[in-house]
């Protein structure tokens, strides 16, 4: 039985994933920051899909220290993990500052994803001559451009910039993270679930979301087809739409950007006191 983790799985995409993956025969490990919720998706998963294999974590992403504590707790109870699913996102209006100054909604679509999987990659062990796999959750609406100057503490807050260059981080790290892993059996890949009818959508882009947008069960059909496809098996550092490699905005193959964003990840874990778990890197 494979074991994968969903972060931001108690509503939306993230909820439909885990239902899908759980009907699968997935032992699913939900993360939420509400306990109350957790506890409720668990039983509404179970209730649908018979499955009992199902466990949950509650941390909030927009705190280092919860992000670091969520890793340990996850290697404290589970040994191997095969598939990670970074899906937690948010868009905010109002300009947010985390605990440790960090403007939030990079520190929460990006930051926390970069610790957290770094962490576990260490229990990340492919089984059966097959890969582990890291899936993480972009959007087609990722930057036309970085702009360095506008991730940490932008001089003018601006929700939908700030969405959109923390969509572009995320690419710039599936593509980095992939070519770190390349000769590890783990794959590591990105997506755009598509113009999904959530409250992330409504909260950004008001009104939108009921012309245009799909459903979520549609919305998850290619992170569940990242996790489970043969066919994905042995695809590594992609962009994918609609099941299928499509390629990211020109900004996105900006190598330099790409390694600076990294080197500044790092910098900003060690300068708020915490340590990276690198040892399969």
């Amino acid at each position: 039985m494979k074991t994968v983790l969903i972060t931001g799985s108690t509503d939306g995409i993230g909820k439909q994933t885990a239902i899908m993956l759980a009907q699968k025969g997935f032992f699913v490990l939900i993360h939420g920051r509400s306990g109350g919720k957790c506890k409720q998706t668990i039983e509404e998963i179970s209730a649908l899909t018979k499955n009992k294999n199902l466990d949950y974590f509650v941390y909030d992403l927009i705190s280092l220290k919860e992000v670091l504590c969520f890793s340990n707790e996850v290697k404290k109870r589970y040994s191997n993990l095969d598939v990670l699913i970074n899906n937690a996102g948010v868009y905010l209006n109002d300009y947010t500052l985390s605990p440790e100054g960090i403007e939030a909604t990079f520190q929460i679509n990006y930051l926390a994803m970069f610790f957290l999987t770094l962490n576990l990659i260490p229990i990340m062990k492919p089984k059966d001559n097959k890969t582990a796999r890291i899936i993480n959750v972009s959007s087609m609406a990722h930057s036309y451009e970085m702009d360095f100057e506008n991730l940490i503490k932008p001089p003018k807050y601006d929700g939908h910039r700030a969405y959109d260059l923390s969509k572009l981080c995320v690419i710039y790290f599936t593509f980095e993270l992939s070519e770190k892993l390349k000769d590890k059996n783990i794959t590591v890949n990105c997506l755009h679930p598509g113009v999904i009818n959530t409250k992330l959508l409504r909260a950004g882009w008001k009104g939108f979301g009921k012309l245009f947008s799909k459903n979520v069960g549609e919305g998850a059909i290619t992170t569940v087809y990242l996790a489970i496809s043969d066919e994905a098996e042995n695809i590594t550092g992609k962009y994918f739409s609609d099941t299928k490699t499509v390629k990211p905005r020109a900004a996105a193959y900006d190598i330099d950007s790409r390694k600076r964003l990294w080197r500044l990840s790092e910098e900003l874990i060690w300068q708020n006191g915490y340590d990276l778990q690198k040892s399969n890197i």
